[in-house]
């Protein structure tokens, strides 16, 4: 598949990180394993993921498929915006069909596991995570249009800890970053096919910058 091979390193990170996080939740309790997913808490670590899971909010796809749209070409924004806008559909449809309730809900249940203080904590919709989604779509768009092997392995990695960030601030359970992880991985992968290896990617428009149509 063309234009793949620069980002074998994220879907490698991708693949590890479904098979360890789907092992993990096959075998172990909802509830113990959210406890198990922190191991460690701070006051620095709680402060980083405060900041670092807004990566994951639509307005950071948003705003780069915009800026792609302005200064590179409209391939390159159909890719971030549909690998993006897409699968947000998607999970939005499912979190309603499942109407799974989030961490705080079992509060009680969970004991004396550590909570970040003073966050605003979600009570329903949990399943799956839409800014897991967001992240692994977003990263792999990324991923693919920077072209580079040791980027494509940073997103990777940079996809995998915004996806953790939801579980560590209890905003979500892990079997919601999995299975958004995968939602989103999966979208932007149909997307790029279709914008680089279909009858569609031949259409000589999705090269020009937005300037330049008329």
């Amino acid at each position: 598949m063309r234009g793949l091979k620069a980002i074998n390193p994220f879907l490698l990170i991708w693949a590890c990180y479904t098979m360890v996080l789907g092992l993990a939740v096959m075998t172990t309790d909802q509830l113990e394993l959210h406890r198990a997913m922190h191991p460690y808490t701070s006051t620095w670590s709680d402060g980083f993921f405060r900041m670092f899971t807004h990566l994951g909010d639509g307005l950071v796809p948003t705003g780069l498929a915009l800026s792609l749209l302005m200064f590179k070409d409209v391939r390159s924004f159909l890719l971030m915006a549909l690998s993006c806008g897409l699968s947000a559909i998607v999970v939005q449809v499912l979190k309603r069909y499942f109407a799974h309730d989030r961490p705080f809900m079992y509060k009680q249940e969970l004991g004396d596991m550590s909570w970040v203080e003073g966050l605003e904590l979600h009570h329903h919709l949990s399943f799956p995570s839409g800014h897991a989604t967001a992240s692994f779509s977003m990263c792999f768009a990324l991923a693919a249009l920077i072209g580079r092997r040791e980027w494509s392995f940073v997103l990777g990695l940079a996809a995998c800890t915004l996806a953790y960030s939801r579980v560590y601030l209890s905003q979500h359970f892990t079997e919601d970053i999995l299975f958004g992880a995968a939602i989103g991985t999966t979208t932007a992968f149909v997307i790029h096919w279709w914008l680089h290896n279909s009858p569609f990617s031949h259409r000589t428009w999705l090269d020009r910058r937005l300037f330049q149509l008329k």
